[in-house]
């Protein structure tokens, strides 16, 4: 059966007239829906702890700014954007003991829903409006007139109307010049995690990191490693997100077409792991583990990030991008987006 998608002509702006969204936390995503919404009419607050570096953030974009449980008092929307770890002790402690009845709830991802970390009420309209890029890009493709597609669900709709508002919503993030797409709570969380988990990040980054180390290990010059295993991945890429998997393998030689169908390393026993990981999504057991080590203070979630923080790629990474013109500014724009997201994501709401 095919996806149900929406466009531009199916959200009605007027749903939000009258109405005040809360944007709960200023990081990546947070920063482009407040924006986003405010220039195309709606009245935002964005909701904050007063101590956070965001504030100014914020108010320097114009944007009003007030306390988590003041900007959830007079919220008709509450659209919670803050990590998933922290969204669950801030609902309890900031939104449920001030919120309006009826108020609807709103997420990017469906994880705290799904997994019952978060246990709204049953006159709540809760719904989800999920952008498919980073906030950086999701308010750059607005300022330009575009848009970035999204998914969206409802999970609970006690009026009747929790459609319209998702709509109403994605319209005024930019996100039907581009189509949403209909999905559930259950599917947009678990999909989402078992693609970061076994492709996007659990995947393409062990995979360069161990091919890197088998040619050096074998005595090739890093940098040559560098360029094989890693580099030249962004092209085919951008080659797969132009015209698909079959694009990608077209633009290559019949050599290395000849290598990609025979000499895979990707075989059964892949699959048969992540298999294993899906069964892990679905029945809570990663978001358990996930939780409960957040819960502890991240002990394990800490270490692994120093364990990981330094591939043997990147050795020569920052040497040879270097060599590049066509990354300067892209180097540029990324450092100073992760020195604006560190910042934010240590500040979201506190």
């Amino acid at each position: 059966m095919a996806a149900q998608i929406w466009y531009e002509n199916d959200g009605d702006l007027s749903v939000l007239e009258g109405k005040k969204v809360a944007i709960i936390g200023y990081g990546s995503q947070g920063h482009a829906h407040a924006l986003n919404l405010r220039d195309s009419g709606v009245d935002v607050v964005v909701g904050l702890r007063p101590t956070s570096k965001s504030v100014e953030f914020a108010k320097e974009q114009g944007l009003e700014v007030k306390s988590v449980p003041e900007a959830a008092a007079e919220a008709d929307i509450i659209m919670i954007l803050a990590p998933d770890q922290y969204q669950a002790k801030i609902f309890k402690n900031d939104i449920e003991p001030n919120w309006k009845p009826g108020t609807a709830l709103a997420f990017a991802h469906g994880f705290n829903i799904h997994y019952g970390y978060i246990k709204p009420s049953e006159d709540h309209p809760i719904f989800m409006v999920a952008p498919k890029g980073p906030g950086h890009i999701v308010r750059r493709e607005y300022a330009a007139g575009r848009g970035v597609p999204v998914v969206v669900a409802v999970e609970q709709d006690p009026r009747g109307d929790a459609w319209q508002i998702t709509l109403a919503y994605a319209k005024a993030l930019g996100a039907l010049r581009a189509g949403a797409i209909k999905t559930t709570f259950k599917e947009e969380t678990e999909t989402d995690l078992f693609g970061e988990q076994n492709v996007l990040m659990g995947g393409i980054n062990h995979l360069c990191d161990m091919g890197f180390d088998v040619l050096t290990e074998a005595g090739y010059q890093p940098e040559i490693a560098y360029f094989e295993v890693f580099h030249e991945l962004k092209m085919l890429v951008d080659l797969a997100n132009e015209g698909g998997l079959n694009k990608a393998r077209w633009s290559c030689s019949d050599t290395a077409q000849y290598g990609d169908y025979t000499c895979t390393v990707i075989n059964e026993e892949t699959k048969k792991r992540m298999e294993y990981q899906l069964k892990r999504i679905q029945d809570g057991s990663f978001a358990k583990e996930f939780m409960d080590d957040q819960a502890a203070g991240a002990p394990k979630f800490k270490a692994l990030q120093e364990k990981f923080s330094h591939p043997h790629l990147e050795t020569v990474g920052p040497k040879l991008r270097a060599m590049f013109s066509w990354n300067n500014q892209g180097v540029k724009d990324a450092d100073e987006a992760q020195s604006f997201n560190g910042q934010i994501a240590r500040t979201q709401v506190q």
